[in-house]
């Protein structure tokens, strides 16, 4: 029997894609959740916390596997889970671990994203053959940032800050296929077809939903303010780029 591919983040917004493709494409699914399911379809389920390296759970979620797509993450934290991901994967002989990581991770200043190289770094250094993937923001977290921006009574408008929205099933597409190929280190990003300012993507949303609203332009303030204006969270030369535009999300997801 094909050794089960382990998911963690497999619920998510991400992992809603992946495990279909996997399933798709005919291997068996371990997923990695904090919340018990009941497994089906081809697709087990096994509760454990990342953030807790004594969980059992992880153990009993490594077991047998021999290739693993780390794509559970959060505002915080992700630099711990990915050590005591990699800590249990490389005691179960783990042959290829996949980890999705973000854009900029490397060069701008916030303290997210420091948590995200220092992921990256652990599983560099973990010894296991591993394949790294940097994505742009996803369409589904710019809409949320849009959302709460609409809801004041005036449109704040950072200057200078732009985004490559990529569509996470651009994304999970890319990801399936670099877990059944050979580790690659660390691959070329993958953004969206399109830079976009912050004007441009409310503008885009508001329109979508009838509505109007007075702009105010506000400056980012310090290092991470001139990081954004020079594009440093921006995808390097040589990215990739996903199909799926801005304004076709918007139409499936807000309508217009």
């Amino acid at each position: 029997m094909t050794a089960p591919i382990l998911v963690t983040g497999g619920t998510g917004t991400l992992g809603g894609h992946v495990v279909p493709l996997l399933r798709k494409a005919g291997h068996p699914v371990r997923v990695l959740s904090r919340h018990g399911r009941e497994s089906a379809d081809g697709v087990e389920y096994v509760t454990a916390d990342l953030l807790d390296e004594e969980d059992p759970g992880l153990r009993t979620a490594l077991t047998g596997t021999e290739i693993v797509l780390h794509l559970a993450g959060g505002p915080k934290g992700d630099d711990v889970a990915t050590r005591n991901l990699v800590r249990a994967a490389r005691q179960a002989g783990v042959k290829h671990l996949v980890h999705i990581s973000v854009t900029g991770a490397d060069t701008v200043p916030v303290a997210w994203l420091k948590n995200k190289l220092a992921a990256e770094r652990a599983v560099a250094e973990s010894g296991i053959p591993f394949t790294t993937l940097r994505a742009a923001q996803f369409n589904d977290l710019v809409l949320g940032v849009v959302e709460k921006m609409t809801k004041l009574p005036v449109l704040p408008v950072p200057g200078g800050l732009r985004f490559e929205p990529v569509d996470s099933r651009d994304v999970a597409a890319r990801l399936v296929e670099l877990a059944l190929g050979e580790p690659a280190g660390l691959v070329p990003d993958l953004a969206g077809p399109k830079v976009y300012g912050m004007a441009e993507l409310s503008a885009g949303y508001l329109q979508a939903k009838g509505r109007r609203r007075p702009k105010l332009p506000v400056r980012i303030p310090g290092k991470a303010g001139r990081a954004y204006r020079a594009g440093e969270n921006l995808a390097r030369e040589g990215a990739a780029r996903g199909e799926r535009t801005w304004e076709a999300f918007l139409g499936e997801r807000v309508g217009g």
